[in-house]
Order: structure tokens, then C-alpha cells, then sequence
């Protein structure tokens, strides 16, 4: 049976980030306003939305089971669904499920808790047909807390989404992903909090795979996110792979700008192909800093390769006994790590990689004030770590996407 690990997260780690988004999603539209203040009326509304509705749910408990096929607003005028007062948020509890969209276009869920569910809190997919995603869905200032609480049960579940964006969200206690993405592209998850929870066993936080391609993963905080804090990539059954089955798990995935706190690895390179992880800041993980695995056969998959491990900042201390963990079937000498950070805070071992590292920095005291919360913040004022970690992400981030 699984050790569930014990985390303790205090109540000031549900602060609200605001950081800038890439896609130009319109999230304002207000053409033809409904208020609800239950379920039949939910229902209701959602049924009869056109582009451009916004339906307003008034605070109060709505269950859960809602299930909406074929709602589809227009990038213009997208639907929105959120919660009326942003101080008192509507919540959806208990089930199995609490909302699922299947093939839904252009639909915007905002303030909004999901909590108690025994299956995937959120669930937002393709429909089943693979050649045409769902495209342009958000999810705005969502809190799901208490999913599972164990197995593969996942906070948000997305499943062939296309040109998508998470914002804002807090995942606080999960079974299997706080996001699993299946089949994802061109999409974004930005400022969102990944809480682990005692009593939940959690195996990573965010997870990309079944051939997802082209996703930005920037400015999130993880806290005891699981074993892994993000998965670049994963082991997907054959006939889930969207649009159609590729010869990776995940390609060209960015991880910029987050900070990570414990877990036993930051990130794991997984079958995973041109994935860049960049201007992090890593402190205190379980057992390593990052992993290069394959978990496809490699007759029919590219050996993980082509990873990017750069201008991060890593606090480690003597937990970490291996520093990169490389699995079998993997290509560790196509990756590139460069220009990293590297502070033990017990000791004054250096790193010790599968290949060698270019303009490393070693031993500069980061001076981390409230290293384990969401507060952390560098006070060094040595000009070598400028250019290293999360707060060096968002001095030198330009809108270019670098």
C-alpha cells in the first residue's frame, strides 16, 4: 500500500498571483447577462447559452455531476460561467465528478471551488474526436481541493484541448495529476498553486504526455507537489494519444519562471523530446533535482532526448544523493545544462551531472527569506545570480516568450 507523505502548507500559500498571459483570450465579454442561484437553473442556462453569454452563479452549493456537451462560444464572444461575487465563490462538491465540457469551444469557467470528488474534480475534453479539439477553453481563479484521495484522480483532466489557458487556480490535495493533460496543445498554465496535502498521494503536479506539444508552463508555485513536480511527458496507452499516435510523449514543452518546493524530483524529462526548462528556482527536493526517463519502448518512441536544464537556481541539501536520475533507453548526452546555480545549504558538495555543465555557478548563497512558502524570496545581491531563477525570470522576461 502507498506511503502517503505528510505535507503542511500554511493558509498563506492561497494568496493570489496576477502575472501576464501570452494567448489574447477575451475573458470580459458581457453580452447578455443570466444569474442563477441553482442547479436547474445552472442547466438551464448553459443549454440555452449563445456567444457571448455570461452566466453568473450566485454563491451556494451546487453538487456536482454537471455535464455540458457542445457548448461552444466564438473567440470574439466566448461563454462564460462564473461565479457572481469573487468574494463569496459558488462551490461544487461531492460525486464522482463535479463539471465536465465534452467538445466545447471558446467557454470560460472562473470563481469557482470544486472540492470532495471521487473522480477528476474538472474534466474538459475532445468529445472523442480526435481530429477537431476543443479549442480556446479557460479556466480562470478555479480552487479544487480534495480530489481522490488516492489513485489516478486528477484535479483537472484535459484531454485534447487546443489554444487553451489555466490561470490563477490553486489544486490543494489530489490522487494522480493536480493537471493531467492528454493531447494538449498551444496552450498555457500560469500563476496556479500545486498544494500537496496529508493523506492524499499525489504523484506529480502537472503532467504533459500522450503526444502534447507546444505548452508554456510558467510562474507556478509547487509545495509537496507529488514525486514529481512537473512530468515533461509520461507513459499514455496507445489509442489516447491525440491527434494521432507520435513518437513521444510530450515535444517542445517550456517550464519557466516556477519555483518548486520539495517533492522527491523538480521535473522529469519522460519520452519527452525538446523540452526546456528555464529560469526556475529549486529548493530542497527529496532525492533529486530532475529526471531523464523513458517509459515507451524505444521500437517505437525517440529515446527522451534534446532536454534543456538552464539558468535555474537549485538549494540543495545532503537528500539529494544522486542529482539527475537517468533511466534506461534515455539519450542524457543530447541534453544541454548551462548556466544553472547550485547552493548546498549543508554542505559544500557540487553537483554531479550526466554531462558537463557550461557556465555553472557554485556555492553563491541565494539567501532565500521564507524558503518554504509562497512569500520566498532572493535577498543576494550578487550580480552572478542575476540571471538564475524564477525572480530573474519575470526582471528579464520580455513578450517575445523567452
Amino acid at each position: 500500500m502507498r506511503q502517503f507523505r505528510k505535507k503542511s502548507p500554511g493558509l498563506h500559500l492561497f494568496r493570489a498571483m496576477t502575472l501576464g498571459i501570452i494567448f489574447a483570450f477575451p475573458l470580459s465579454v458581457h453580452c447578455g447577462e443570466i444569474n442563477v442561484s441553482n442547479a436547474a437553473e445552472l442547466r438551464k442556462a448553459v443549454a440555452n447559452a449563445q456567444a457571448g453569454t455570461t452566466i453568473l452563479v450566485a454563491p451556494g452549493n451546487y453538487g456536482s455531476g454537471f455535464y455540458f456537451e457542445d457548448v461552444s462560444g466564438t473567440a470574439a464572444e466566448p461563454i462564460i460561467i462564473s461565479g457572481a461575487d469573487d468574494t463569496e465563490l459558488p462551490r461544487f462538491t461531492g460525486g464522482k465528478g463535479a463539471i465536465h465540457l465534452s467538445n466545447c469551444n471558446h467557454l470560460v469557467l472562473r470563481n469557482l471551488i470544486i472540492s470532495g470528488c471521487t473522480s477528476n474534480g474538472i474534466n474538459c475534453d475532445d468529445g472523442g474526436t480526435f481530429d477537431t479539439p476543443s479549442v480556446g477553453i479557460v479556466l480562470d481563479k478555479i480552487r479544487i481541493e480534495d480530489i481522490g484521495p488516492d489513485g489516478n484522480i486528477d484535479g483537472l483532466k484535459l484531454s485534447g484541448l487546443k489554444k487553451f489557458l489555466v490561470k490563477n487556480c490553486v489544486f490543494h490535495g489530489w490522487g494522480g495529476s493536480g493537471i493531467d493533460m492528454v493531447g494538449c496543445h498551444e496552450g498555457q498554465i500560469e500563476g496556479c498553486h500545486f498544494l500537496g496535502k496529508d493523506g492524499y498521494s499525489q504523484t506529480t503536479g502537472i503532467q504533459a504526455k500522450g503526444g502534447s506539444e507546444n505548452i508554456r508552463i510558467e510562474g507556478n508555485f509547487f509545495h509537496e507537489a507529488g514525486d514529481r513536480g512537473i512530468n515533461l511527458g509520461g507513459s499514455t496507452g496507445r489509442q489516447f494519444f491525440r491527434p494521432e499516435l507520435r513518437d513521444f510523449e510530450a515535444k517542445a514543452i517550456k517550464v519557466v519562471g516556477n519555483r518548486f518546493i520539495g517533492s522527491d524530483a523538480a521535473l522529469a524529462f519522460t519520452t519527452s523530446v525538446d523540452c526546456v526548462v528555464r529560469r526556475n528556482t529549486i529548493v530542497h527536493p527529496g532525492k533529486w533535482i530532475f529526471r531523464i526517463l523513458q517509459e515507451q519502448p524505444l521500437e517505437d518512441f525517440q529515446p527522451c532526448r534534446n532536454g534543456v536544464f538552464e539558468n535555474n537556481l537549485i538549494v540543495y541539501d545532503q537528500r539529494v544523493r544522486s542529482f539527475v536520475n537517468v533511466g534506461s533507453g534515455t539519450s542524457p548526452e543530447s541534453f544541454t545544462i548551462r548556466g544553472n546555480a547550485w547552493f548546498c545549504s549543508d554542505s559544500m558538495r557540487r553537483p554531479s551531472l550526466p554531462v558537463e555543465e557550461t557556465d555553472g555557478i557554485y556555492q553563491i548563497d541565494p539567501i532565500l527569506e521564507n524558503a518554504d512558502s509562497l512569500d520566498m524570496e532572493m535577498r543576494s545581491e550578487d550580480p552572478r545570480l542575476e540571471s538564475v531563477g524564477a525572480q530573474a525570470h519575470f526582471a528579464k522576461h520580455d513578450k517575445k516568450g523567452n
